[in-house]
């Protein structure tokens, strides 16, 4: 009786040990990135005043947000190797001080050319910033607990909708002309500063690695630290060439092209898609538009539980982007339908934004080290392609056509496509050991040895041979 009372005891000891990090991080990190998505996209809300301000086209705007990416392309991989010399509490400080900063700066565009290079700089400003905090998880967090954790964290996309879209449209009714200021002017002023005071937080708030956390006894150091050593699984990839050029990273950076090309298609243009099922009222589409999100967050975080129960990664992936694809398609069919056409955006939403949170538990199964350093921010790099390519080509074929379904149409065919390329990636490689039978999930069939993890990170993740 002895040997299951020490092993519940066992359990029962890294899970109140995994709680307390949770509860210390989670939250912190899920504000940041909620802050972080939220200037990314506020922009979806800013043009409902701002092109007619400006007298900017569709096309213009979809030009303009695009060229967010370009910069977050450009500087993604080196922002996320420098965090690794640096550290994580620096790095991404800085990334958030320095983008807060410049979305706060949006209000002062007048020009097509400002707005191209405003929203460029955001997006050098932003580069790393997910790949960092997804690499910084890792340091926390055995593979078989990530799924959930990584969907807590991701949960910031649709949440960022829930309280953006309201928070947006009441910002741009009621304060347009105070102080001379348009409404979307304060909006990207009010919406900016937060994020800035935020990552002065993050430097005092977060430790780089698990031996500097003080809320942690020695004992349950230790324990995470055990667990992430033995964790490792005998096939990862530790270099940083294997991170940028092995044929695996490139499949799922491939992968997450197409996930994200739904992703940005909803971001950028859900606002827009309400607006044209008959709503007018910014509040109000603000309001329908959180809808979509809250159920989103919802999904994430029941498929992430699953996923994590059973271990098996890549159908938890497939299905929830075929359901993404299903009411993509479905909200063009009902168009003019405002009920029907916002519970199918909702389903699209939950569909998209679930592959999303169910992504990013693959790429750390393979990856480690260096690897892991870049092999993230490759596969973001790529992702984010897609935010180049989504919204300029919907806002040419509105211009073109007077519609946005067609583009809809082929965001819901770039969501089977992604499904379809997971099916190459082989189970064996991104499944995690099932949880139960008396061992928690840090105790991984993956365990081989490999490289000593302590400190908790920092020379795991530091080989960038």
């Amino acid at each position: 009786m002895s040997a299951p009372r020490s092993l519940a005891s066992r359990d029962s000891d890294e899970s109140s040990t995994y709680a307390k990090a949770t509860w210390r991080l989670l939250p912190f990190l899920f504000l940041c990135y909620l802050c972080a998505y939220l200037d990314r996209i506020n922009v979806a809300f800013a043009k409902l005043q701002m092109l007619q301000d400006l007298r900017l086209s569709d096309a213009v705007y979809g030009v303009g947000a695009s060229m967010f990416f370009v910069g977050y392309l450009i500087f993604e991989v080196p922002s996320n190797l420098i965090l690794l010399r640096v550290g994580a509490r620096r790095w991404i400080a800085r990334i958030m001080v320095t983008w807060g900063l410049i979305s706060a700066g949006m209000l002062f565009v007048t020009t097509p050319a400002s707005f191209y290079v405003m929203r460029f700089l955001l997006g050098v400003a932003e580069a790393g910033f997910i790949p960092a905090i997804l690499l910084y998880l890792t340091y926390w967090f055995p593979a078989s607990r990530r799924s959930k954790v990584t969907a807590l964290f991701l949960t910031g996309i649709p949440m960022s909708g829930v309280v953006g879209g309201p928070l947006s449209g009441w910002l741009m009714m009621h304060l347009g002309g105070v102080y001379h200021l348009a409404g979307w002017q304060w909006l990207f002023l009010l919406e900016g500063i937060p994020t800035a005071l935020l990552g002065v937080a993050a430097f005092f708030f977060l430790d780089d690695k698990v031996a500097d956390a003080r809320w942690l006894s020695h004992t349950q150091k230790a324990m995470i630290e055990d667990n992430l050593r033995q964790e490792l699984p005998a096939h990862a990839m530790h270099s940083v060439k294997d991170g940028l050029i092995n044929p695996k990273v490139l499949l799922l950076s491939v992968i997450y092209f197409f996930y994200t090309m739904g992703l940005y298609g909803v971001s950028f243009w859900l606002p827009t898609l309400i607006k044209a099922s008959g709503v007018a009222n910014p509040l109000h589409i603000g309001l329908l538009t959180a809808i979509p999100y809250a159920a989103a967050a919802l999904a994430m975080v029941m498929v992430s539980h699953s996923s994590d129960r059973s271990g098996e990664r890549r159908w938890h992936l497939i299905l929830p982007g075929l359901a993404g694809a299903a009411g993509l398609y479905l909200s063009v069919v009902f168009a003019h339908s405002t009920t029907i056409a916002l519970a199918a955006l909702t389903l699209g939403t939950m569909g998209v934004m679930t592959t999303i949170s169910q992504f990013w538990v693959m790429p750390p199964a393979m990856l480690s080290g260096g690897a892991a350093a870049a092999g993230l921010a490759l596969a973001n790099s790529v992702g984010s392609l897609s935010g180049v390519v989504s919204p300029s080509v919907i806002g040419f074929i509105q211009v073109s056509t007077g519609s946005t379904g067609a583009g809809v149409l082929g965001l819901a065919a770039s969501l089977v496509i992604g499904g379809a390329l997971v099916l190459a990636v082989p189970a064996r490689l991104v499944n995690s050991a099932r949880r139960g039978s008396g061992c928690d999930s840090g105790q991984a069939s993956g365990r081989a040895g490999g490289q000593a993890a302590g400190p908790a990170g920092q020379r795991r993740f530091g080989d960038l041979a």
